[in-house]
């Protein structure tokens, strides 16, 4: 299709232009080149799927409009744009527009093969083709890509995947993605570069990327993620900054992939900077009525310490939650830094603003697969609409870590849709809450005695306790079952029931059989944020029989069946930070029991409990308790059912029942009324890698048991505390907690029981 400009037609243009009448227009129409013949009709040629009507819908040119390159050229874009077609090709027959199309092939299946650490589930996820979706290579290219990034993510970087097509009947294919997974890439050596105060393998114990060694067949941190190297540049420079090294930067962190795609080189180079100390450190504040002296005591810095950025963190939440308390909502704490270079030194302003007047916008929950959100959003001080108020931000934090149910708690905030609105991001890491556990101990004057646990803590993911317990030894057969549920009546009140049937041979520390079955019924509920009481009830029915002529006179007086009908309460404050393994916070518990509500057994029992743990650094944890029991009769005396029995897990060193009252002629246990244990503890770690789980253990014990209502030439009674020492291990190991105590009575009576060795295993699911 040709245009041909004349003389005459050129010479008008001249004309017109000279004259200012030719219209702007007129260029362009001249660059674009139109036949004055219109297209009579399009045709459409090679189509199989797609309707004529559809392809003819995607042109930017239509019958009747003229031939017009450009327009045409549009149409051939916009064909090829749609992803339907392979190729197409438009040209001009006469008045007509031929249009012949190649159609992509429909996928017909798509499959995987080769896959192993990844399942087709999973994979299927991820890539954007699906049966029944056109097929294009660039399609087919993007998902090879996805493909290769969940095998890298899940630490195989030597991955590869081959498409595959199978070329069927109209029009149609099978993809097939052919996957060498490769083995998992690790990471041969992680190299520092610049640190001067500190060791390589102190560095690479701070960071989470671990080197490849066989003992981490449980564990990915040594495969090469780089999100966790992220991780690992940011931990870096928290070890540096609560040491002192205010300065600390992270100049960079290269992952180098070996020739083989077997493992990575892994290299960071920082600066150290210099060793600072806190100066000065003042407050001021521009709240109205507020003298910021009286928030001096809130402050964690001591002037002259190591710099650390946690400190100030600490400093100030505990002044956010301060004047929180003293009624002022809206608070900003910001901390005034000025360095004084050439004395090393870091002078602190804690400046205490009115804060913005922000209000909770919405509260995210991540991470949680099986809990459900209501069981941590209730855990949570805040709701939405609330004012933001950064202390109960941290108690909630501290509320979830306490549920047991995480290994890792993260509470963030971000901007809201508006500037006077924040969104909270609850961020979580489950741990493993179902347990399948074993007890095992071993004494030199009994046999090897055990049972077995099962406990799911989070059933259904609804914090719901269910518990059955199976003692299975040779001296013992006992069932119990207990069920809590934490929310009864979706209020805070949590209400359970416990049902037990037990049979135990008691011969070899008493010379009597014991039979018991009951049940409890019990409910607890919070006084005030720390504080607890719990109420219970208890029926129950115990026999004690067949005793032989070998049996202490001081039980055969207790001979025979007993229904017990008690009602006890409880009172419970709990600063821990976490109840698995808590560094942090104390916790005081008491009771009492009331037996006398009907029933032939009366009495008052009373008991206490006190622990307090304490980082002494960063990896070492002390403990201390205390722990003690009186019961009294009323009316009649306590019987051997009802004593305290010391000794075993509640006393190392010494034998179950090892401690207290003793009969001479037969050498029965006959337990005590009265009791006290004390226990001082450290647990830290033994140099092995963090990721092993092993802690050590030191303990010391001291303690007695004593006053049971009996009296007799033959009765071995002394109220002078007994002591004992030891070490143990604790691993928390893949397949469940395992520990190991070694004990040795260093104080004690001639007629106590001693037990060196003590173990116990679990396994978890």
């Amino acid at each position: 299709m040709r245009f041909r400009l004349t003389a005459l037609s050129l010479a008008s243009m001249l004309f017109g232009v000279l004259l200012g009448t030719l219209p702007v227009a007129i260029p362009a129409a001249a660059a674009e080149t139109v036949s004055s013949t219109a297209i009579a009709r399009i045709d459409v040629q090679g189509n199989q799927r797609i309707e004529a009507s559809t392809i003819q819908s995607y042109m930017t040119i239509a019958a009747g409009d003229p031939f017009n390159p450009g327009r045409i050229d549009q149409s051939l874009k916009a064909l090829f744009t749609t992803g339907l077609f392979a190729d197409v090709s438009i040209r001009r027959q006469g008045d007509m527009l031929v249009i012949t199309v190649v159609e992509n092939p429909i996928i017909n299946r798509l499959a995987f093969e080769g896959n192993k650490r990844v399942t087709d589930e999973v994979l299927e996820q991820e890539v954007q083709l699906r049966p029944r979706i056109v097929y294009t290579r660039s399609r087919v290219q993007a998902d090879v890509q996805r493909i290769l990034q969940v095998y890298r993510r899940n630490g195989r970087f030597a991955a590869s995947v081959e498409p595959k097509v199978v070329q069927l009947e109209q029009n149609r294919v099978d993809l097939i993605f052919e996957i060498a997974e490769g083995p998992v890439t690790g990471i041969r050596r992680i190299d520092m570069i610049g640190n001067r105060n500190f060791s390589d393998d102190k560095l690479r114990r701070a960071i989470a990327t671990k080197e490849s060694r066989w003992y981490r067949f449980y564990s990915s941190d040594d495969s090469y993620d780089p999100d966790r190297v992220t991780l690992d540049r940011e931990l870096l420079r928290k070890f540096y900054l609560e040491r002192g090294y205010a300065d600390f930067r992270v100049l960079s962190a290269v992952a180098e992939l070996t020739q083989d795609r077997s493992s990575f080189f892994l290299t960071f180079t920082v600066e150290e900077g210099e060793l600072y100390k806190f100066g000065k450190i003042d407050l001021s504040s521009t709240l109205r009525d507020l003298d910021p002296e009286t928030l001096r005591e809130a402050l964690t810095i001591v002037e002259g310490e190591t710099y650390n950025a946690e400190l100030i963190e600490g400093t100030i939440e505990k002044l956010n939650f301060a004047v929180g308390r003293l009624g002022y909502a809206f608070v900003d704490v910001r901390p005034r830094v000025k360095r004084q270079r050439d004395k090393q030194l870091i002078n602190l302003v804690f400046e205490i603003n009115e804060g913005p007047r922000v209000y909770i916008d919405r509260i995210n929950i991540t991470g949680n697969i099986r809990t459900l959100d209501k069981v941590i959003r209730r855990e949570i001080n805040l709701v939405e609409g609330d004012a933001f108020n950064t202390a109960k931000l941290r108690r909630s934090r501290q509320q979830i870590r306490r549920l047991g149910f995480f290994d890792k708690v993260d509470l963030a905030q971000k901007q809201g849709d508006t500037p006077d609105k924040v969104v909270i991001g609850v961020d979580v890491q489950e741990r493993s809450t179902g347990e399948l556990s074993f007890g095992l101990g071993v004494s030199t004057t009994e046999a090897v005695v055990g049972d077995i646990s099962i406990r799911e803590r989070n059933l259904l993911g609804k914090a719901q306790d269910l518990k059955l317990t199976l003692g299975l030894s040779s001296t013992r057969q006992q069932v119990d079952m207990s069920f809590t549920e934490p929310y009864f009546l979706d209020r805070n009140l949590s209400a359970g029931v416990d049902l037990f049937s037990k049979k135990q041979d008691q011969q070899s520390r008493s010379s009597f059989d014991e039979q018991a079955q009951g049940f409890s019924l019990r409910s607890r509920f919070p006084i005030t944020e720390n504080l607890k009481q719990g109420l219970r009830y208890t029926l129950r029915q115990d026999q004690i029989n067949n005793l032989n002529s070998d049996t202490s006179s001081f039980i055969r007086l207790d001979e025979g069946d007993y229904v017990t009908s008690a009602v006890g309460y409880s009172l419970t404050y709990d600063t821990r930070d976490d109840v698995v393994l808590p560094s942090t916070g104390i916790i005081i518990a008491g009771g009492q029991e009331f037996a006398g509500a009907g029933g032939s057994v009366r009495y008052i029992r009373s008991s206490a409990r006190w622990s307090y743990f304490h980082p002494i650094t960063r990896d070492i944890v002390g403990n201390l308790s205390l722990s003690g029991g009186h019961i009294v009769g009323l009316d009649q005396d306590v019987s051997v059912l009802n004593r305290f029995f010391l000794g075993g897990d509640n006393f190392r060193g010494f034998a179950s029942g090892g401690v207290g009252p003793r009969d001479a002629a037969t050498d029965d246990s006959i337990g005590g009324n009265v009791f006290y244990v004390m226990t001082g503890e450290l647990r830290f770690p033994i140099g092995l890698p963090q990721d092993f789980g092993v802690l050590g253990r030191t303990f010391v014990q001291a303690g007695t048991l004593s006053g049971p209502d009996v009296s007799g030439a033959d009765l071995q009674d002394a109220k002078d505390p007994r002591m004992s020492v030891g070490i143990g291990i604790s691993w928390r190991s893949p397949f469940g907690p395992i520990s190991i105590d070694l004990a040795q009575a260093v104080v004690k009576e001639s007629f106590d029981k001693e037990e060196i060795f003590r173990f116990s295993f679990g396994t978890q699911f």
